[in-house]
């Protein structure tokens, strides 16, 4: 294998719906492939297709897997990277129970190196090296979509803490507020995780309230209120999504403003699903809701949206695959 191929990575983004694929040599994107997250619950299936989109993005680079260096895979759940497994990754069809994600896929890849991360933390490492992070060497990447999840860096690095740093959805911002899917009360996931928010916009209707918002998700022929479902009903200035888009905004807000009293960054990235989709005037109104909390006030860090968008985390996951 010759020094030039050596320096090719594939980075996988394991979502619960779609997996997103890159091929990235010198850390330019050269091939990409993205498919449906298979939902017949059975792991072996949701390998395969990993498999294929591998395949897929070669073919785009105009290359083949024997030039790998190595893949990285980001995907929900707990992971144990010594073994390259994840558990409890509920949003995986198949994927509650462990699953030896690394291996099975290296296997079919004729034992080329797989490195596992879970996937928030991949897209931040993204953001950090190849993106909207790469000036700053102390920040909070902040994914919101189905749930919300985050990822630290401090002084360049990654933090691993004990296993969990960086699990932002998951500071309190009301004492026995909303109930969130952790189990526990008051969670910022609880107000703006898009799961949450939807049970909360069904409970609405159910006691008489009006919103277009499941109108527009049948209409786009979507099972869930995705991103793009908020981000059309609000277009059309659905009363409910402002109310639910305000409520999320309040509680990343609130959150990131005692982050940032903690931890003093540079920066924060918003991303995920409705960070990346409603873009700046979803980021306006988080800092519009810390800005009240800061202690240091006149010294605020830049809060900004992503630069790969929904790329990050397959990036992200390549840039682990490097090494």
């Amino acid at each position: 294998m010759s020094g030039s191929s050596k320096r090719l990575t594939a980075g996988v983004d394991l979502g619960g719906t779609k997996i997103q694929t890159v091929i990235v040599r010198d850390g330019e994107v050269t091939g990409s492939a993205r498919s449906l997250t298979p939902q017949s619950g059975v792991p072996a299936d949701v390998i395969e297709a990993i498999v294929e989109t591998l395949h897929t993005a070669l073919q785009a680079a105009s290359t083949d897997d024997e030039q790998l260096a190595g893949v990285g895979i980001g995907t929900p759940g707990e992971i144990d990277k010594h073994a390259g497994a994840v558990s409890l990754a509920a949003n995986v069809p198949g994927f509650s129970d462990r699953v030896e994600l690394g291996p099975l896929v290296s296997e079919q890849l004729d034992g080329v190196k797989v490195t596992v991360e879970n996937d928030v933390r991949a897209g931040v490492l993204g953001e950090l090296r190849q993106g909207a992070g790469r000036p700053y060497r102390n920040l909070l990447g902040v994914w919101v979509g189905t749930g919300v999840g985050g990822g630290l860096v401090l002084e360049g690095k990654l933090r691993d803490g004990r296993g969990a740093a960086g699990e932002f959805g998951h500071m309190v911002v009301k004492p026995g507020g909303r109930r969130c899917g952790c189990g526990r009360r008051g969670c910022v996931e609880a107000y703006a995780g898009r799961a949450s928010m939807e049970r909360r916009a069904r409970r609405l209707v159910e006691r008489g309230h009006n919103t277009d918002l499941f109108r527009i998700m049948e209409q786009r022929d979507r099972q869930r209120l995705s991103s793009g479902v908020y981000a059309r009903a609000l277009e059309q200035g659905d009363t409910m999504a402002e109310k639910l888009i305000e409520k999320a905004t309040w509680a990343l807000g609130l959150g990131l403003a005692s982050a940032q009293n903690l931890l003093d960054l540079e920066a924060i990235i918003v991303g995920g699903g409705l960070g990346d989709r409603l873009g700046q005037p979803f980021v306006d109104r988080i800092v519009e809701h810390m800005a009240p909390h800061l202690f240091v006030a006149e010294k605020p860090p830049v809060v900004i949206g992503t630069e790969l968008k929904d790329l990050s985390g397959a990036v992200g996951a390549a840039v682990l695959a490097s090494g």
